[in-house]
């Protein structure tokens, strides 16, 4: 499962508020933008606007990583939450970490443990270096990846992967090549595919949520679990 950079932003925003900002989660769509262009605590600033996050919402949801809180008792506005952690079968822990990087961009070790040991507990998963190493080593695909030392570095850094493998550009190191075994032209066309048809999916969800919100259909979903 392979996010772009709005669905990475957007997922990881879900689980930081839900540690952080308890009270008011799950979020509105206003609060979740709000929270995905924040200026402070974020590499890189980006500035979303709602339809950009409703698309990545939609296909998250496709992909059983997020979920709508429906409006109940005269309520109008639907709120959103992740369910990562069930999806991925992670702990708050890891879930936490892999957010950081996602949210904050390549940190060492050192800085990971400063921004995670007021909500992650030990106790919970490991270490911070335990757990790094740990969604480092996750199979088929990692959720994070050790970048090598630059020049004038003394301690290497740490990438989240659910954008993918970071490149050479990124990580100032050579990155193995994949394994081929088809034909090129054959593989590209086929790797794009997943991604085209998420992307449908959303567009299609997007369209039912609001049929139903005109429609006056909605429920909600939490009552389903």
């Amino acid at each position: 499962m392979v996010l772009s950079p709005e669905e990475a932003r957007v997922v990881a925003c879900l689980v930081e508020k839900e540690t952080t900002i308890a009270d008011s989660y799950p979020l509105t769509l206003n609060a979740l933008r709000l929270a995905c262009n924040q200026s402070t605590n974020r590499d890189p600033v980006v500035a979303y606007d709602d339809r950009t996050v409703e698309n990545a919402l939609m296909s998250l949801k496709s992909m059983g990583l997020v979920r709508f809180v429906h409006p109940s008792h005269g309520g109008r506005t639907i709120r959103y939450r992740h369910v990562a952690d069930e999806r991925w079968r992670m702990t708050h822990a890891e879930l936490f970490v892999v957010a950081v990087l996602v949210l904050r961009g390549p940190q060492t070790t050192s800085e990971v443990r400063a921004r995670t040991q007021r909500h992650v507990d030990d106790g919970d998963s490991g270490t911070v270096e335990e757990i790094l190493d740990m969604l480092a080593a996750r199979s088929p695909e990692p959720f994070a990846a050790r970048l090598e030392h630059r020049p004038g570095e003394r301690e290497g850094r740490w990438a989240h992967a659910l954008c993918g493998l970071p490149g050479p550009d990124l990580a100032g190191a050579e990155w193995p090549a994949p394994i081929v075994d088809h034909d090129p032209v054959t593989t590209s066309a086929t790797a794009s595919a997943p991604t085209d048809l998420a992307r449908d999916v959303a567009e299609l969800w997007l369209r039912v949520e609001r049929l139903e919100r005109l429609l006056g259909l909605d429920e909600d979903v939490t009552s389903q679990r």
